[in-house]
């Protein structure tokens, strides 16, 4: 496959297929610093204190429990 010569939102879309449901951000950052900005539009966003190195499997079952828990509307507002 050749390299692309522009890389651009279309060329994430078709070469990157990721679009998480939970986005997991560690060290009590409050940002996502343009991380996947397409592709998360919709994610639900953890924050967690501890620092990625000392993230285990507790710190998992925490995130998924919170983002189960979610009323995820997709963009669309409450009733």
């Amino acid at each position: 496959m050749d390299a692309p010569t522009h890389i651009g939102p279309k060329t994430l879309d078709s070469d990157l297929c990721l679009a998480p449901d939970l986005l997991i951000r560690t060290a009590g950052e409050m940002r996502i610093s343009n991380f996947l900005l397409w592709q998360i539009s919709y994610a639900e966003i953890w924050v967690t204190e501890v620092c990625w190195p000392d993230f285990d499997e507790a710190q998992l079952h925490a995130a998924l429990r919170s983002y189960a828990a979610r009323d995820r509307r997709f963009g669309g507002l409450s009733e």
